[in-house]
């Protein structure tokens, strides 16, 4: 059973069933992505907890994979109890879904090198921790997904708004704001980390991606890392990925800074910037979190070729969606696009990606970013 329905889960279900699993998907509206490729789907509010206790035991599913942060937790914690497995866990999925959560058990606990950061409980108290840690620094619900809510603020004036963004972004009932100080990092890179049921944890070629808003932009695969940044991302993703347990794929972000690598934030399930792995890898990230989950042997892990990815975004709020141009951005050989199946759209929804492979990570790039230009969205 997915909860959560969108692009990522719909790769998640075809994954799933071309290893013969049946796949129920879940999501707050009808039609998402993963709805048009399940076998079975359900329309509730996911951050219900009787409604979500119902779906979940009337369907009985043996694994329950959440695709999204807006999660009755507490419903998962108890589901878990009967029987029902949670990917990775149900503590695990509550822990990531909070950015403070995470944050606290990396840095306090784990001592994992993260940028400094406070919380704020309300307004009055951004302000106070604006004035001791300084400008620029980034203000982000602790509950949030794609980057919503995220504001880079560069005086103190600013932070009344700031709040106000983020606490209208904030998913489900937090009040609750981060505030980080601002890296001028060279690279921000995702480490796909594969823990398996039987065998070691295995890694994935990190993942080089750009953001706008805190909302990825565009990938590529593989990040140009030294030995020494390679093995300390590998070893921060270990360490924290065996505190939290369970099986899966994770991705987990780093701010890569001369030699220094920095832990920024961990998604317990496949990633956004991981869709390059659809074209850049032998298994994609969907397939490697599906055997992980299944219990099937993952070989090996190998890198076709340099590839890149670019987001398809809609410029307009539409309510029939269609596309022009896609056979003018799949003229390039070694280029695909992928149509998301999105119902609806509204400015800057992400809406598909292009995907491109090549010799090096530039060529791969400008291909990746010469098939999403084409594609127009517009309404039908």
């Amino acid at each position: 059973m997915l909860l959560g329905s969108g692009e990522l889960g719909k790769e998640i279900a075809i994954a799933a069933q071309r290893l013969g699993c049946n796949v129920i998907a879940c999501d707050r509206y009808a039609n998402a992505p993963a709805m048009q490729v399940a076998d079975y789907f359900e329309v509730l509010d996911m951050t219900n907890e009787n409604q979500l206790q119902l779906i979940i035991r009337k369907h009985n599913p043996d694994y329950v994979v959440p695709e999204i942060e807006a999660l009755a937790v507490n419903t998962l914690v108890e589901i878990e109890k009967e029987g029902i497995e949670i990917i990775p866990t149900a503590k695990t999925t509550a822990i990531t879904m909070n950015r403070d959560q995470i944050r606290d058990l990396a840095h306090k606990k784990l001592g994992i090198k993260t940028a400094k950061f406070a919380y704020a409980s309300n307004a009055k108290e951004l302000v106070a921790v604006g004035k001791q840690m300084g400008f620029p620094l980034i203000v982000k619900p602790v509950m949030s997904s794609s980057g919503k809510g995220q504001t880079l603020v560069h005086d103190s004036k600013s932070l009344e708004l700031a709040w106000e963004t983020a606490i209208a972004s904030a998913r489900g009932k937090s009040r609750k704001v981060i505030a980080e100080e601002f890296i001028d990092f060279e690279l921000e890179i995702t480490l796909l980390t594969i823990r398996q049921r039987k065998g070691e944890t295995l890694f994935c070629q990190p993942i080089g991606h750009e953001q706008k808003n805190g909302d990825y932009q565009c990938s590529w695969q593989p990040a140009e890392l030294n030995k020494k940044q390679l093995s300390l991302a590998q070893s921060m993703a270990h360490q924290i990925t065996q505190e939290l347990g369970g099986v899966g794929l994770f991705g987990v972000e780093f701010f890569i800074s001369g030699d220094d690598v920095i832990f920024s934030e961990l998604s317990p399930r496949p990633h956004d910037t991981g869709l390059v792995t659809l074209m850049s890898q032998n298994l994609s990230e969907f397939e490697l979190h599906l055997r992980a989950i299944l219990g099937i042997p993952i070989p090996e892990i190998t890198l076709q070729d340099s590839s890149a990815s670019r987001v398809i975004l809609s410029n307009s709020s539409i309510e029939s969606v269609a596309y022009r141009g896609i056979e003018k951005a799949l003229e390039e050989p070694n280029t695909s696009v992928l149509i998301f199946g999105k119902p609806d759209s509204k400015k800057g929804r992400r809406m598909g990606v292009a995907l491109s492979r090549a010799k090096n990570i530039q060529e791969a790039k400008l291909k990746a970013d010469k098939a999403a230009k084409a594609i127009e969205v517009f309404e039908l």
